[in-house]
């Protein structure tokens, strides 16, 4: 029943969130449009994997053989989304900047 459908949402947030870094990693589709809102994982790590901000993936491996499918696809996946490149720039607020210039001018 509940937890049958709660592990389906759970499949699909993750299938999206394959798609956006396929889509992200891959420079031949540099561009296109990266499907965030397919699920609300991907809505919520939006800015985290494709804007302005650094993100790190740590990527959980096993050295049994019993699971060497599995890891074999984990590393796949870590790899595909090494290969996204995000610029971050710091966000500078301008009225901010020039406050603390004018407070700085008035103290000397």
């Amino acid at each position: 029943g509940s937890r049958f459908k709660e592990s389906v949402a759970i499949n699909a947030g993750l299938l999206a969130l394959g798609n956006v870094v396929s889509v992200l990693g891959d420079p031949a589709k540099k561009g296109g449009h990266v499907p965030y809102r397919e699920s609300k994982l991907t809505r919520l790590l939006q800015d985290s994997l494709g804007g302005n901000s650094r993100t790190l993936m740590i990527a959980c491996v096993s050295p049994s053989d019993g699971d060497f499918e599995e890891t074999m696809n984990t590393l796949k996946y870590a790899h595909r989304a090494r290969n996204i490149k995000n610029k971050p720039v710091v966000n500078h607020d301008p009225q901010l900047a020039q406050l603390a210039a004018l407070q700085d001018e008035n103290e000397a």
